[in-house]
């Protein structure tokens, strides 16, 4: 979306404008969007205590398909869930033989102890945890778990910071619009209370052109929600920030994947 884009004093409608953005944007998204790393599935099976060989799996919020592929490769069952009907679309032009459903964390339309593991990759966020802790609970096995993780970028790489805070005075407001939001990487990923999870953090790094890497930045929704013309000159003045870090056009992006899991009994 480029333009009706809610007021930051109406932060329920500018979150849910947030979460239906992706759908004008899933080709850029499946193309420019990092993936994760074999650690970070390493660690899900070891805290989830099982192999993702032969897990029956559901993907929440699954997007474009990144980790759905991924979580297939190890051997995963999977399931995808997704809201999105351009974000589905993708999914099904990249992953044709994986099963997806149409439906999201707060209500998913998925059968009682269905699941050894329910997944959110980058999606959590855009749930009301009030309504999906219960809902992973139903559709979890006794002794399965929940996982969710997020590529965060990594606080102590000089160039990551700096181009961190010039996108914080650009969004400004539209920033703190979504502060506080429960589900967020750096909030409670169940306020209620109800799940104990354990947490891990995995670092990895990507080499990517500049232009790969705009494009990534520019497919986040407060970007999709902010007018075109906004955005295509800040990515502008962002390249040449990056040509003075990285002359010869490649970035290295470096993350940290914050992973959270906790074990139904």
């Amino acid at each position: 979306m480029t333009a009706g884009q809610p007021s930051p004093a109406e932060p329920d409608a500018f979150h849910a404008a947030r979460a239906g953005s992706f759908d004008s944007a899933a080709a850029q998204y499946a193309a420019n969007r990092p993936a994760y790393p074999p650690a970070l599935f390493d660690a899900v099976e070891e805290l989830a205590g099982r192999p993702l060989t032969g897990a029956r799996t559901v993907d929440v919020g699954a997007g474009t398909g990144i980790a759905t592929a991924l979580l297939h490769a190890r051997g995963a069952d999977v399931l995808a869930v997704e809201p999105g009907a351009g974000m589905a679309a993708e999914f099904r032009r990249a992953l044709p033989r994986v099963p997806l459903v149409r439906g999201d964390g707060n209500a998913l339309p998925v059968a009682d102890a269905h699941a050894d593991l329910v997944t959110y990759a980058q999606a959590w966020h855009w749930t009301d945890p009030a309504r999906s802790v219960p809902e992973a609970l139903r559709v979890l096995r006794p002794g399965g778990a929940l996982a969710l993780w997020w590529n965060t970028h990594a606080p102590d790489v000089q160039w990551t910071a700096e181009a961190g805070r010039r996108t914080a005075r650009f969004l400004g407001a539209d920033v703190a619009a979504e502060a506080g939001k429960p589900g967020r990487p750096d909030q409670p990923a169940d306020p209620s209370g109800r799940l104990d999870f354990a947490r891990r953090t995995v670092r990895w790094s990507r080499r990517v052109p500049i232009d790969t890497h705009l494009a990534n930045i520019g497919s986040h929704s407060a970007f999709l929600v902010t007018p075109a013309e906004r955005t295509a000159a800040f990515l502008e003045e962002e390249r040449a920030h990056l040509l003075d870090v990285f002359p010869d056009g490649t970035v290295e992006e470096t993350y940290d994947v914050l992973l959270l899991v906790a074990r139904t009994p």
